[in-house]
């Protein structure tokens, strides 16, 4: 992690439940038929499964950029400790 505090983790949580019972709410007492109902709730649930896929994806390049940082670094290091004992 990045240094957040369990108490921001849980926000976060909250903030979410409370948006989905929002969403919830709100979609059942929408004055329409239930097939727009049924629409509706699954346009949420495909915006919830790519915002995760979006969210996993940008965290793993995050990951990779990081070790690929760690890893040029290190042969940075390498190479000029090479020439610096052959010096």
């Amino acid at each position: 992690m990045l240094g957040q505090s369990k108490l921001w983790i849980s926000f976060n949580y909250a903030c979410v439940a409370v948006a989905y019972a929002m969403l919830g709410l709100s979609l059942m007492l929408m004055p329409v038929d239930l097939s727009t109902k049924g629409y509706v709730g699954m346009g949420i649930l495909f915006l919830t499964g790519s915002l995760i896929t979006l969210v996993k994806t940008l965290q793993e390049q995050r990951i990779n950029d990081q070790f690929s940082s760690k890893l040029e670094r290190a042969k940075h290091e390498k190479i000029l400790e090479d020439y610096v004992t052959k010096a």
